[in-house]
């Protein structure tokens, strides 16, 4: 996939791109190419968004979803609004998150002092929803989850206090449930909201589930998370 994006800030394999802001001096690029890119909502705009019927048409493939264990095929890490760190590794810490992810330093509404709730510290989504959704891999990131892994993430398969393995780490599942928004509706569709905050979408956690760390490890792309 590839758009005519403006190159504000090149570090290393990190690229910085916003909408065009000038007459010319646009590139072609192509943000699968890059190990971390900082995305904007120009990108969200490259891929037209599924219907109604091509959603439904994607479930009983994600109902097939592996209920023991499945391949963790992505990490990202969030550092800042609107900023994804597509890794190959990353360390879990029972007090950090995801190290160097914004969890703890976002303020939630879900608590009385604002602070970070520890019982959405990581975020996990199917990565088969990711790859229905986003239709294109370098697009799975707009998602805003930090781990996307093959596997069945229903509440009848995962309950709250589950636990999985991964790496060398161990989180477990708890119970405030992870739902569409606006963010989600702009990323990928009205219709793909809809999709996973139906009451069937809800029961198969389709927008996925919230985790805490247990055991601090690390963990990497490609390896089994595991029912602990």
């Amino acid at each position: 996939m590839a758009g005519n994006l403006e190159v504000e800030q090149v570090v290393g394999d990190r690229v910085q791109v916003s909408e065009l802001k000038k007459a010319g001096g646009s590139v072609s690029f192509d943000p699968g190419a890059f190990t971390s890119c900082i995305v904007s909502p120009m990108i969200n705009a490259l891929a037209s968004h599924l219907t109604a019927e091509e959603l439904q048409s994607g479930l009983e493939h994600i109902r097939l979803s592996p209920k023991h264990e499945g391949v963790v095929d992505l990490i990202v890490r969030r550092q800042a609004v609107n900023e994804r760190e597509v890794l190959e590794q990353a360390e879990l810490d029972p007090v950090e998150g995801l190290v160097g992810d914004t969890w703890n330093r976002r303020r939630s509404k879900s608590t009385p002092d604002g602070s970070p709730n520890i019982e959405m510290q990581i975020t996990v989504i199917n990565a088969r929803v990711a790859a229905l959704v986003a239709r294109e891999k370098s697009r799975w990131q707009l998602a805003g989850d930090q781990l996307y892994v093959d596997m069945d993430l229903s509440a009848e398969n995962l309950p709250p206090g589950t636990r999985l393995a991964l790496g060398s780490a161990v989180i477990e599942v708890t119970a405030p449930p992870h739902l569409g928004c606006q963010k989600f509706v702009a990323r990928f569709g009205l219709e793909a909201m809809k999709f996973v905050n139906s009451p069937l979408g809800k029961e198969l956690r389709l927008r996925g589930l919230h985790a805490r760390v247990i055991q601090a490890g690390r963990i990497r792309t490609g390896e089994l998370a595991r029912k602990a």
